[in-house]
């Protein structure tokens, strides 16, 4: 039986300015399937699946839902029409507790004045036992990690039960199980005549659950196919028109040689029992001992919020410990998990967020203690780094809120790179970035510590394939702990033993 078709984007076209996001592209949502939709980053997913959400008006093109022609203005439109999105970028209230924010979500939905608390409870205890997306109703969104907000966009979509589930994204911050629970319930949603649209850059991803697939390629869709007429090779030429690809960011990495650890390298940063408060007065941080040298990548793994940001803002000398001591540089790149709130001003031109670091290097700061500001000269070096890390975007004066979030990243990274002269905190650095830009961050990590004098680095990730591939050492971070890695441990398998040890108290 054929599939009925929820919703059909044909011929749409949109532009920001000059910059030409959606060419024509198209886009068939089919009921009963998981439709996977790919594409390098400021390829146009976001943008199309905006259009349908209601957040965007295409400039050309027509949007239909169940067969007519529809009109989204607002994305209330949208959720009347029965269409939901887990956008990549949150949409939570900070200063609302878990519970408030969904309560705000359905009341939106129903357009009703009052906030259902009380059958929202009931309704989020039978969602999360049967989804595994627990969350802590009582806390407030800012202090949660940026996982468990993730899972509270997704039980806010959920809550509203719609017809055409939208998720772009929704992997980035989830640990590896909780990204096959969320699979899980994706196909069950599937089975039961929903039609749900993923974006995501994990190919492996894609191809484990979805039923169908779509590539956009600037603003173009340049392949619609079933899931079993297309394979990993076909894919990723259809995104990036080449069969190179770094095994890492597509997901297809299966154990590699240890990285050779450098010798000689002088401490640039160390950490003796610190620890750190989070923000409901608990221990974060538990006592982390840490030393790293230079040339060397120190690798830190742990499902998200088990104090890996906390130790990144001491690394990075935005926080001081509790207690313990911390010896770090003045010359500290910093990549943060979170690009919107702790990377850029999206209000600000890429000129104005590259001088948020670099305004007090001597060749961009002039006059009595440096407090001017040469904005020719970092002018003239944004442009520099837009043309070496491949950012899209039409120059340094457009708004750093414009680019698509995977260009964003682009644009930490690349200032950030320019800080390290001493140390590289990189928190996540390849999160929401398609398979060409991770190899290429992948590739520019590996040269940082191969130049002269070269920083040491730090990274924390999520991602264990990452950590596996790029790091000499290894260490394992549970409830706040530091674990190191022994060397007969590099493996997937061998970094989850001790991570379930240090859950269960079994350290050191």
């Amino acid at each position: 039986m054929t599939p009925t078709v929820p919703a059909r984007l044909q011929g749409i076209t949109k532009r920001f300015g000059t910059v030409e996001a959606l060419r024509g592209a198209e886009l068939v949502v089919r009921a009963g399937e998981v439709h996977g939709v790919l594409g390098e980053n400021g390829a146009g997913k976001s943008t199309l699946l905006n259009i349908l959400a209601g957040m965007l008006l295409p400039d050309a093109g027509t949007v239909k839902v169940d067969g007519r022609v529809r009109v989204l203005r607002r994305p209330r439109d949208a959720w009347r029409a029965g269409v939901g999105m887990v956008h990549q970028h949150f949409t939570l209230v900070p200063a609302l507790s878990v519970l408030e924010n969904l309560a705000l979500g359905l009341r939106s939905a129903a357009g009703g004045l009052r906030l259902p608390y009380a059958e929202l409870e009931r309704r989020v205890e039978a969602l999360s036992a049967g989804t595994g997306l627990a969350v802590p109703l009582d806390a407030t969104v800012e202090q949660l990690g940026v996982g468990a907000r993730q899972r509270v966009e997704v039980l806010k979509a959920l809550l509203r039960e719609p017809r055409i589930l939208v998720l772009d994204e929704p992997t980035a911050v989830l640990a590896p199980s909780e990204v096959q629970t969320l699979f899980a319930l994706l196909r069950g949603l599937a089975d039961q005549g929903r039609a749900v649209v993923l974006v995501a850059h994990k190919l492996d991803e894609v191809l484990d659950v979805a039923d169908r697939v779509t590539v956009l390629r600037r603003g173009r869709t340049v392949l619609e196919a079933a899931r079993s007429d297309v394979d990993l090779p076909g894919l990723i030429r259809a995104m990036v028109g080449s069969d190179e690809a770094d095994p890492v960011a597509i997901g297809a990495f299966h154990g590699a040689e240890t990285p050779v650890a450098p010798t000689g390298g002088e401490p640039v940063a160390s950490l003796a029992g610190v620890r750190v408060r989070d923000g409901r007065g608990a221990w974060a941080l538990d006592g982390a001992t840490l030393d790293v040298r230079r040339g060397e990548v120190v690798g830190v793994a742990g499902v998200e919020g088990n104090g890996q940001h906390e130790l990144a803002l001491v690394l990075s000398g935005r926080v001081a410990p509790g207690e313990g001591s911390a010896r770090v540089p003045g010359d500290v790149g910093f990549i943060p998990q979170d690009r919107t709130v702790e990377g850029l001003v999206g209000d600000f031109d890429l000129t104005a967020n590259v001088a948020l670091a670099l305004h007090r290097e001597g060749a961009y700061a002039s006059g009595p203690g440096g407090l001017l500001v040469r904005w020719g000269a970092l002018r003239r070096r944004t442009g520099e780094l837009l043309e070496k890390f491949d950012v899209l975007a039409s120059g340094p004066g457009v708004r750093a809120g414009t680019l698509s979030g995977g260009n964003q990243q682009r644009l930490v990274v690349a200032r950030e790179l320019e800080m390290a002269r001493d140390l590289l905190v990189a928190e996540n650095p390849t999160r929401g970035l398609d398979v060409g830009a991770a190899s290429f961050v992948h590739d520019e990590l590996r040269r940082l510590t191969r130049r002269d004098p070269c920083p040491g680095v730090v990274l924390l990730s999520t991602d264990l394939d990452e950590v596996l591939a790029l790091s000499h050492r290894i260490f394992v971070m549970v409830r706040g702990r530091l674990t190191p890695v022994p060397e007969g441990a590099r493996s997937r398998e061998g970094v989850g033993a001790l991570m379930l040890a240090a859950a269960h108290g079994r350290h050191g």
